[in-house]
Order: structure tokens, then C-alpha cells, then sequence
């Protein structure tokens, strides 16, 4: 029998992603689901049961999802944000063309990136539609979901690196007040 390790990180980002589509809260703090039904309940007609139609969107759109979090919320600005910023933290015309070109790099790593997510989303789900999962089957594919989430997750991380090199220290400062940081 082998044994599949899961660095702790790509699990994680493996499991965050669905789990938010399965929770429902109404805006008075009560779940949607009644008593009699589970708070999953509609979502197994899903082509892909972990993953929302929105998610799936998201993921073939390029869009970061919260992926990058710790780099925006820790001064590490994004591409799409600082080009909707770019009057208001003064980018020259250099800076417009470089983020430009970082976002649009930064769009298409991540499109493919998250295809490949859908798609390992698609073969677990999978396993268990047609009744094929097993101890070995499932660890090999979690393996793998979380192994590709963490990829597009990279992704996006990258490119918040890729701008602090392009931006000032002062244009950093003003995008982060202007983001509310």
C-alpha cells in the first residue's frame, strides 16, 4: 500500500474553497437548510458537487478568490487592484504598461491553473458518482485537487511579488490606505 503526503498548506487550500460553497446563512444569522434537511441539500444535482457554479466561473475567469490574501493584506498589492488604483497612487505611463502586462500574464497562468483545479475537482467527485473511491483512489486524488489549488494559489501570490518591485514605497502606502489596510 503507498502512502500519500499532503503538505499541510495544499490541504488546506484544497478544502477551503468548497467549504464556503457549502455554507448558507441568511442575513439574520439563521442557516438556510430547516431542521429536516441538510444544509447540503440542491447541491448534489452540481456537476461537480464541491464547487459552485460561481466558483467554477471564478476559477475559468482567472479571478484571485481570496487566494492572495496574505500577500494584499500584508502590503503586497495585486495587479487588477493597483491598475483600478493607478490615478489615485500616481503610476507613470511605464507603470500602467508593466501592470498591464503582469496582469494579463498573471490572467492566463491562472485560467489554465484553474481548469486544472475544476478538472481534479471533477475526477474526485467522480470517484465517488460512480462508486469507484477507495482509501488509495481518494488520497491520490485529494492529492492531486490540493496539489492543483495550490498552484493557482501560487499564481496569484506571484504576481502580488512581481508588483512591489514595480510600484514605490509610497505608491504602496497609498494603495493600502485607499484599499482600507
Amino acid at each position: 500500500m503507498k502512502t500519500f503526503l499532503i503538505h499541510p498548506a495544499l490541504l488546506i487550500a484544497s478544502v477551503s474553497m468548497p467549504a464556503v460553497a457549502q455554507h448558507h446563512v441568511h442575513s439574520d444569522g439563521h442557516h438556510a437548510a430547516s431542521a429536516e434537511h441538510s444544509p447540503y441539500a440542491g447541491m448534489q444535482s452540481r456537476p461537480i458537487k464541491a464547487l459552485s457554479e460561481q466558483q467554477i466561473n471564478g476559477l475559468r475567469s482567472g479571478k484571485g478568490m481570496a487566494m492572495a490574501m496574505p500577500a494584499e493584506l500584508n502590503g503586497y498589492p495585486g495587479p487588477l487592484h493597483v491598475l483600478e488604483l493607478a490615478p489615485k497612487i500616481k503610476l507613470s505611463d511605464d507603470q500602467v504598461a508593466l501592470t498591464k502586462k503582469l496582469y494579463s500574464e498573471m490572467q492566463a497562468e491562472a485560467k489554465a491553473a484553474g481548469e486544472k483545479v475544476i478538472e481534479a475537482e471533477r475526477e474526485l467527485d467522480s470517484l465517488f458518482a460512480h462508486k469507484k473511491a477507495s482509501a488509495e483512489t481518494v488520497a491520490v486524488a485529494v492529492s492531486r485537487a490540493a496539489n492543483e489549488q495550490g498552484k493557482l494559489r501560487e499564481i496569484h501570490l506571484r504576481y502580488h511579488l512581481r508588483m512591489i518591485d514595480a510600484l514605490t514605497p509610497e505608491q504602496i502606502a497609498s494603495y493600502n490606505k485607499l484599499r482600507g489596510y
